[in-house]
């Protein structure tokens, strides 16, 4: 199997690469949908802030195992291969997905609950930490020539439909139970869900054949773990470039996903059904502009839409928030983050092809990985818990999210800019991106 060409059936293998990737995005979007409910049963405190905080900040230390996870998933991947890596990363994931789904209460445990809750996030940050580069990094290695773009696109495609699925979730459970019914057990459900479908995503992930690239790599030579992490050591000033470069969109998604639906509730007064429902809408809107802009930045280049959606997500940010935040209704919410949702797939779609062209091949998954990992560590995992401190410290001011977006709409402008001046992405010009071997060299 693992000697096979990837190329037979490559519609095929992009959905079963994907198929991972939509486990590992739902339990993170369920998560951050039912952090308040999580509150309350795991995470008791007599202070609706502190309780929130708390769910959050867990929500948000996942994220802190995801450079651990990329180093050691990702040099497994780099020496023994995209399968067996993209195998071992779900089996972890899965293990994370039923400790929340069966993890008893605060009141029925104690304390072992919220320890519990924080082991699964834990396993969860190390096992994404290596995922989704490992995905992409396989979709760009069996694209067709001068389709990498879109290729890869299809990696962020699966984890809108991910979101869309869990909102879905959300839309039918807010209807049908209370809010009490809602804290008490509802929000395992999604959980429970997830749990069984994901005997059906591993058989999947099985049948992938090993990546052509990798195979012709190995029949010459299979590099050992301490000549990765030198080349890897060599590149480090192409990495640092790439976690600018990942910083917005670590933002931006959970910004507008996970952390919708207790915006909407919270901070809107909109209730839960609304919210779902507007994250149902994004979901949808991602999943069509990703690809979209994947195929589009192979024909204008990547620095084009990654310059112009960072530039105005930073200018524009904080003026569509504070237009919503104004006179909340459903149809401002929907608007603002249509719009939002416009700038992330334009900037998405071109960014993570453009951190599997700039890697040099022997390193190229660790290095995507560490890059992806330590933005969403930095940056992209607290974005909720600095969402709602940012409007609890500044007075109730809900539209202070945005300041936050566009600190991290500028880290990715100016990395996009010295990616543009170094020339080390597709700009347009060929039907294949340039030779990723010399990117560190000129960074």
């Amino acid at each position: 199997m693992s000697g096979s060409r990837s190329t037979t059936n490559p519609r095929s293998n992009v959905v079963k690469a994907a198929a991972g990737n939509f486990l590992e995005m739902y339990d993170f979007a369920v998560y951050g949908f039912y952090a308040g409910a999580i509150a309350t049963a795991i995470f008791p405190t007599g202070n609706e802030f502190v309780s929130m905080m708390l769910s959050f900040l867990t929500f948000g230390v996942g994220f802190l195992m995801r450079p651990l996870g990329a180093i050691v998933l990702g040099a497994y991947m780099d020496r023994r291969g995209r399968r067996a890596g993209l195998i071992v990363s779900l089996c972890i994931m899965g293990v994370s997905v039923v400790i929340l789904a069966a993890v008893p209460t605060y009141s029925t445990i104690g304390i072992a609950a919220p320890i519990l809750v924080v082991f699964s996030r834990l396993l969860q940050g190390f096992s994404a930490g290596a995922e989704s580069s490992g995905v992409s990094v396989y979709l760009a290695e069996i694209a067709k020539p001068g389709r990498r773009g879109l290729y890869v696109s299809w990696q962020s495609a699966s984890q809108q439909l991910s979101v869309v699925f869990a909102a879905v979730v959300g839309v039918v459970l807010s209807a049908s139970l209370t809010q009490d019914q809602l804290n008490d057990w509802g929000w395992r459900i999604p959980f429970l869900i997830g749990s069984l479908v994901l005997p059906f995503i591993f058989w999947v992930r099985r049948t992938l054949p090993e990546t052509e690239s990798f195979s012709e790599r190995t029949s010459r030579s299979t590099p050992s773990v301490r000549t990765i992490f030198r080349t890897f050591a060599s590149a480090w000033p192409i990495v640092s470039v790439a976690v600018g470069l990942v910083t917005l969109t670590s933002v931006m998604f959970y910004l507008i996903t996970a952390y919708t639906p207790t915006f909407g509730e919270r901070e809107l007064n909109l209730g839960y059904l609304a919210s779902f429902v507007a994250t149902v809408c994004v979901g949808l809107s991602n999943f069509i502009w990703i690809p979209v802009m994947g195929a589009l930045s192979d024909r204008i280049g990547r620095t084009r839409l990654l310059v112009t959606a960072s530039a105005v997500t930073a200018v524009a940010g904080y003026p569509m928030l504070l237009w919503l935040t104004s006179d909340p209704s459903f149809g401002r919410l929907l608007t603002v983050l249509l719009l939002f949702s416009a700038l992330y797939g334009a900037y998405q779609g071109a960014m993570v092809v453009t951190l599997t062209e700039i890697m040099p091949e022997t390193v190229r998954v660790t290095g995507f990985a560490i890059a992806y990992s330590l933005a969403q560590a930095i940056f992209g995992g607290f974005t909720p818990a600095i969402a709602t401190s940012l409007i609890e410290f500044s007075g109730g001011n809900a539209a202070m999210p945005a300041v936050w977006l566009s600190f991290a709409a500028v880290i990715s402008l100016i990395a996009a800019l010295i990616v543009r001046k170094r020339g080390i992405a597709h700009q347009g010009s060929g039907p294949r991106a340039r030779s990723t071997k010399p990117a560190a060299q000129n960074v």
